[in-house]
């Protein structure tokens, strides 16, 4: 039920500088993608108004392994999105009473004194720092890392992305002295401060998640400067205002407050009303995420899951991550084509081919691990792999078993959560991988589970835009404004006949890697 008299208490006394308008508030959310930039604006009762989009520049891959970004186009890609939102609501910019942000998590912005960009940022999926992953493996060791951080040293994180500039780029290195993740430079060229949250800041390898602080062991472990790093703020947090140049890229009001948002992980999760112990979502976009809320820092000894602190102030979140999970499909149709072209999207094409293959795809299995994998293997030398091949299968099996594979993969995070007693009450759908009603379909099979759809698509933008709305008081909390903002549109039940089907082939799949691994490591 929507809290009116919250709206009139913002009016009368505005929370943290919040502008005073004449009508209702509305709130703004920005998402720093890999892709792209994307704007979402909400009314006061979390109702979408209207969004934005503007795409970056394709990551540049120098050498195989490699994914880097320029921070300056997410920057300009922001300006346009934010405009085009805006001219598409009909709002002025002082009608926005407050940002969120989220962004692309693990990447590594290095500014020098004067707030510019020395290099291009190492993002999220580079796997250049195998080499810097294994000395912090070995001193200061897998164990006490994972007991500080809550998390194992991989090459995703952006701590192991800060070793490998100050070993291999030492120049670069000697000008840096501000590190920020990718929605934080943004932020930043948005405000003029430097700052970060809670859940990003758990994937850096830095912060010390059970305590939600700077981890001063780590530091003093790794030769890192604390004086490099941004303040930490909670999410819903306001951490600064909107600057004159901002309001000149953007069209926003100088003077709206900004929140300091959360990673698009978390950020995504509060946008699918993920915010309490037992709820879970699956995302599947480029990369696959299962994110599940908990009450306490919950930990996997082997590592296997990242442990992060959760967009709500208090809780906690694990997280495991498929690395290829819509880039799967991505890459067959790229490499491969869609099929015959009859005006419908490509994607759409692949998944009415795929159809006609059934449940089990033939006996055709997909290993998704064109880019390493971090659940549950932890392994950046993992490969994908296409096996059970016979002369009966056709195209259609194959892009069937990438749907399946991609599922079995995620499937692998429910198993650990079992083994840690982590709760899986509803589980709901998002990104990509929710859009396809096969995919849907396929995933509540090899869950086994019924999962969950939403009435509002706009990803991590939405979230960060309810953060936003939390930070300018409109929501008295996180859990109260997912209640008002976030419904579900529809239930889908597994078929039980195919869930035992899956059940079996998730058996054989789980024998695959291990039967391959050696052959990966040569």
């Amino acid at each position: 039920m929507r809290l009116s008299f919250l709206s009139t208490a913002i009016e009368a006394e505005p929370a943290d500088g919040c502008a005073r308008l004449g009508g209702p508030i509305k709130f703004l959310g920005i998402d720093t993608g890999t892709g792209g930039t994307r704007a979402v604006i909400i009314d006061e009762d979390g109702l979408v108004i209207a969004s934005g989009v503007s795409e970056h520049v394709p990551f540049a891959r120098p050498h195989p392994g490699w994914a880097e970004q320029d921070p300056v186009d997410w920057w300009k890609a922001c300006g346009l999105a934010v405009r085009q939102a805006l001219q598409i609501s009909g709002l002025r910019g002082d009608e926005i009473g407050c940002v969120g942000f989220s962004g692309q998590m693990h990447g590594a912005v290095l500014l020098d004194a004067e707030g510019e960009v020395v290099r291009p940022a190492l993002i999220w999926c580079d796997q250049r720092t195998d080499p810097q992953s294994g000395a912090l493996a070995a001193s200061p060791g897998t164990d006490r890392i994972i007991q500080l951080t809550c998390n194992p040293p991989l090459t995703n994180f952006t701590l192991t992305k800060l070793l490998w500039v100050r070993e291999t780029e030492p120049a670069n290195w000697a000008r840096v002295r501000h590190i920020l993740l990718p929605k934080d430079y943004v932020r930043y060229r948005l405000t003029g401060e430097f700052a970060i949250d809670m859940a990003d800041a758990s994937g850096t390898l830095l912060l010390d998640v059970a305590s939600r602080k700077w981890s001063a062991e780590m530091l003093a472990d790794t030769g890192i400067d604390r004086q490099l790093l941004p303040a930490l703020y909670e999410s819903p947090e306001i951490c600064g205002k909107i600057s004159s140049s901002g309001a000149k890229a953007t069209g926003l009001a100088e003077g709206t407050p900004v929140v300091a948002g959360a990673g698009d992980q978390a950020a995504g999760a509060v946008g699918m009303g993920i915010v309490r112990a037992g709820a879970v979502s699956v995302t599947i976009g480029t990369s696959g995420v299962v994110f599940a809320t908990t009450d306490r820092p919950a930990l996997d000894p082997r590592g296997r899951l990242h442990t992060s602190c959760h967009a709500i102030p208090g809780r906690w979140h694990v997280m495991g991550v498929t690395q290829a999970a819509g880039l799967s499909l991505r890459w067959f149709r790229d490499c491969f084509g869609a099929g015959p072209e009859d005006g419908r999207d490509a994607y759409d094409r692949l998944m009415t081919e795929a159809e006609t293959a059934g449940p089990g795809a033939g006996g055709l299995f997909w290993l998704p691990y064109l880019m390493g994998e971090r659940t549950p293997h932890c392994d950046p030398g993992a490969r994908a792999a296409l096996t059970g091949l016979a002369l009966t299968h056709t195209r259609a099996h194959i892009i069937r078993a990438i749907l399946e594979g991609v599922a079995f993969s995620l499937k692998d995070s429910f198993t650990i959560f079992g083994e840690m007693n982590v709760p899986v009450e509803r589980i709901r759908l998002g990104g990509g991988g929710a859009r396809a009603p096969l995919w849907r379909q396929i995933q509540a099979d090899v869950y086994g589970h019924s999962v969950e759809l939403i009435e509002a698509d706009e990803g991590a933008a939405f979230g960060a835009a309810i953060l936003a709305g939390v930070g300018a008081a409109n929501w008295a909390s996180v859990e109260q404004a997912c209640e008002q903002a976030v419904h579900v549109r529809q239930e889908l039940a597994p078929d039980p006949e195919t869930v035992a089907l899956m059940a079996r082939n998730y058996v054989l799949y789980r024998r695959m890697y291990p039967a391959l691994r050696s052959a990966f490591a040569r």
